[in-house]
């Protein structure tokens, strides 16, 4: 395989390029093969690489884009308003053949809109998804959508559960389990979408389908693929980080509550800093779009160096797999 090159939307997120430029200096030092492109406000980027004297500049050019899309900015206004945004100049690139994905932790809702715009959804596939890998009690379960469509139909429910399950399988699960995410287990609760993609879900070719699942089962590992609307999926998903950081807070302030806690607290600081490396969300940082003609991963807006990368390293598994050429072929064995 050809060298990867990934483009970076290197304005977007919280933080822009002053926690992107040390997440792709970082990036590029533990994949030497690894080619980057920093698209974005061409004086500020080349400021910020400039603190890195020993980056290897022949993997690591500057495209500039004089405009930023910001994280409140209308999907539709970013689209008509700004062509030459730093999101917008990184899609083309991908469609061009310049690079092999594309990697933002910008506005959502508008990397969403241009890359349907710029880049195309496969065959057969009417909204890309937004997926990401979940950790649970045995593994890992990859949930979508997570934020990308929030009014969705049952067909819509079926072309994510499809997605997901081929995008399992890529990434090495073996007949993936698929399952939607429901009010309760039996055939009997849930709205009219969710009773309705279960039945085209049965009647599926070749998925492993084993009906609903509820959210503590979810965490038990009891599916490999769960499927859900993007306005449920976001919202398990903040709760369920809001959750961990709650948690963890409330652990350290019990370890410091009085001198004997301190002391079990040092025997089981080991334990909890491995736990809670496992499970931060730096880790798992990166929710790939899946059902589009190209690789794009969105990253978390608020996070910093380590969890770029995490985004990048994302992107960068997708190339290595082919993961849209691959999604291509198997979805015509999927769809109804």
């Amino acid at each position: 395989m050809s060298a990867p090159i990934i483009a970076i939307d290197a304005m977007g997120g919280d933080f822009g390029p002053h926690s992107i430029v040390p997440a792709c200096i970082s990036c590029l030092a533990e994949y030497p093969s690894l080619h980057l492109v920093l698209v974005g406000q061409f004086s500020l980027l080349e400021s910020l690489i400039a603190r890195y004297p020993g980056v290897d500049r022949a993997r690591l050019r500057v495209e500039h884009a004089g405009e930023v899309i910001t994280m409140s900015e209308r999907p539709a206004q970013a689209m008509r308003g700004k062509p030459d945004s730093s999101m917008r100049v990184s899609l083309e690139l991908l469609r061009s053949g310049g690079v092999q994905a594309c990697v933002s932790a910008g506005n959502t809702g508008a990397l969403m809109a241009l890359s349907r715009y710029v880049l195309k959804t496969l065959p057969g596939i009417d909204r890309p998804a937004m997926v990401t890998a979940i950790p649970t009690q045995v593994g890992f379960c990859h949930l979508l959508d997570l934020g990308a469509n929030v009014d969705c139909s049952a067909e819509h429910l079926y072309q994510f559960a499809v997605m997901g399950s081929v995008t399992a399988e890529v990434l090495g699960v073996v007949r993936p389990r698929v399952a939607l995410l429901n009010v309760g287990t039996e055939d009997i609760k849930g709205n009219q979408q969710v009773k309705l993609a279960s039945s085209l879900l049965q009647q599926a070719n070749g998925l492993n389908y084993i009906g609903f699942v509820e959210g503590d089962g979810l965490y038990r590992g009891e599916a490999d693929v769960v499927v859900c609307d993007g306005f449920v999926g976001n919202i398990l998903l903040k709760s369920s980080e809001g959750l961990a950081a709650m948690i963890a807070g409330r652990i350290e302030a019990l370890f410091a509550s009085s001198l004997t806690a301190r002391m079990v607290g040092g025997l089981a600081l080991p334990l909890l800093r491995r736990l809670q490396a496992e499970l931060a969300p730096a880790e798992h940082n990166g929710a790939s779009f899946v059902g589009l003609q190209g690789i794009v991963v969105k990253s978390h807006g608020a996070v910093g160096p380590d969890g770029f990368k995490s985004a990048i390293r994302r992107a960068l598994r997708e190339i290595e797999e082919d993961l849209p050429q691959r999604l291509h072929g198997r979805l015509g064995e999927h769809l109804l």
